[in-house]
């Protein structure tokens, strides 16, 4: 007999809860478990759909009087750099990449709780114990690494980025840096890189997650060209849809 749990997975759907982009609105989501031998393909297809993972969960808005959230992914091949994010690339060479596992370490921890307190003090991962950090990095059903990013002269770990590795290219997932040297842009750089990683490897898309037009949060992905979104009738050019000219620092 076959197991229908792992063709077809049971999906629940969240409470609702106020929504973090755009104040006054509220937000839900449905959302499934990644278990079994088949997690990494389920994981894998849901992403194309729409779904991010966290955790051993992957799940995507499921908004009643909203959709604003969109799924945006970069064509790492055609990626097209522009003269600021060139300046950035310039600012950063002194850095020096490492993959690793998706394992914690104390300097990680340090790092995020920094990064946490100047950058989202307010937030729901403000108080993020080190158990929670490890359940969020090690706690992975697919192919996941730690992206280390440190100077070079004395090793000082700057930046650090957690990503799943898919068949069609790298999933973004989470990412923190020190926030207090502001020349680097560092956030921006470490988008850079991994575009630059997935076009090295011939693999086509970098996913960023969603994109939120009202919040000034997201509008740093609208940066990296071309861009994709996913609509009703799947991936389309962002650019396509209507010109996006916020310019935000990030």
């Amino acid at each position: 007999m076959t197991d229908q749990g792992l063709q077809f997975p049971k999906f629940y759907v969240t409470a609702p809860s106020p929504c973090p982009y755009i104040e006054g609105l509220v937000e839900r989501k449905v959302f499934t478990e990644l278990r079994g031998p088949d997690a990494a393909a389920l994981s894998e297809a849901l992403g194309r759909v729409g779904f991010r993972r966290s955790q051993s969960v992957v799940y995507r808005p499921a908004c009643e009087s909203c959709s604003q959230c969109v799924s945006v992914r970069v064509r790492a091949g055609e990626f097209k750099i522009s003269k600021s994010q060139k300046k950035v690339l310039r600012n950063n060479q002194d850095l020096i990449p490492t993959v690793l596992p998706a394992e914690i370490t104390d300097e990680q921890f340090d790092l995020l709780q920094s990064y946490l307190a100047k950058r989202h003090s307010q937030g729901t991962m403000a108080d993020m114990t080190k158990n929670e950090f490890r359940d969020m990095v090690e706690s992975s059903p697919v192919s996941t690494v730690i992206v280390e990013y440190r100077r070079a002269i004395d090793k000082k770990l700057m930046a650090v980025a957690l990503s799943d590795q898919l068949t069609d290219g790298l999933s973004m997932i989470y990412s923190f840096f020190d926030v207090d040297d502001k020349r680097r842009s560092l956030g921006t750089y470490i988008i850079l890189d991994h575009i630059g990683r997935a076009a090295h490897s011939n693999q086509p898309f970098v996913y960023l997650g969603y994109w939120v037009k009202e919040s000034s949060k997201m509008s740093y992905k609208y940066r990296f060209k071309p861009l994709e979104q996913l609509g009703p009738n799947g991936w389309f050019n962002a650019e396509s849809s209507e010109e996006h000219t916020q310019e935000n620092h990030f």
